[in-house]
């Protein structure tokens, strides 16, 4: 399995960032490497939820399949009082299979997010090789991309 662990500092609220992250749709408005989201279930918010990916690195087209399995907003629940950490995690049972974890958590007068994966490659994908030349390097790389483009979402709220 490839391990690949992201993290930016924001000058924001854990409320704040959590807004921004909260609505799965909006994903793709920050995430290079996701085309679209179509949720399988009415549900769109919380566990359970269960949402298509699109997603594109370089050639490789794929969908990812995923489910909510964590959720703790950092905001309470009338959304105006920051929490302590958020947590929103997820399970791949696509092509791609693993878990990954979003965590919010407050450091000084901002948040630092962390993107936490751990992948497991099909074999025609690479296996291990591809867990560890796509996941680490090129995964690591865009994700870490993806996350100064969050920080200009976050910025433009």
């Amino acid at each position: 399995m490839s391990d690949v662990t992201v993290s930016i500092d924001l000058d924001a609220t854990p409320g704040e960032v959590w807004r921004v992250v909260e609505p799965i749709e909006r994903h793709v408005d920050w995430m290079a490497d996701a085309v679209s989201i179509r949720f399988e279930t009415d549900q769109t918010r919380g566990v359970g939820t269960e949402f298509l990916c699109d997603t594109k690195v370089g050639p490789i087209r794929l969908t990812d399949r995923m489910e909510i399995t964590e959720w703790m907003p950092a905001v309470d629940a009338d959304g105006t009082t920051d929490a302590q950490i958020g947590r929103m995690g997820v399970r791949h049972t696509g092509i791609v299979t693993g878990s990954g974890v979003f965590t919010i958590e407050p450091i000084g007068a901002g948040t630092r997010f962390t993107w936490s994966e751990n992948l497991e490659f099909p074999w025609y994908l690479g296996g291990r090789l591809g867990e560890i030349v796509g996941g680490k390097l090129v995964l690591g790389r865009i994700w870490r991309r993806n996350l100064q483009a969050l920080r200009r979402v976050v910025d433009a709220r």
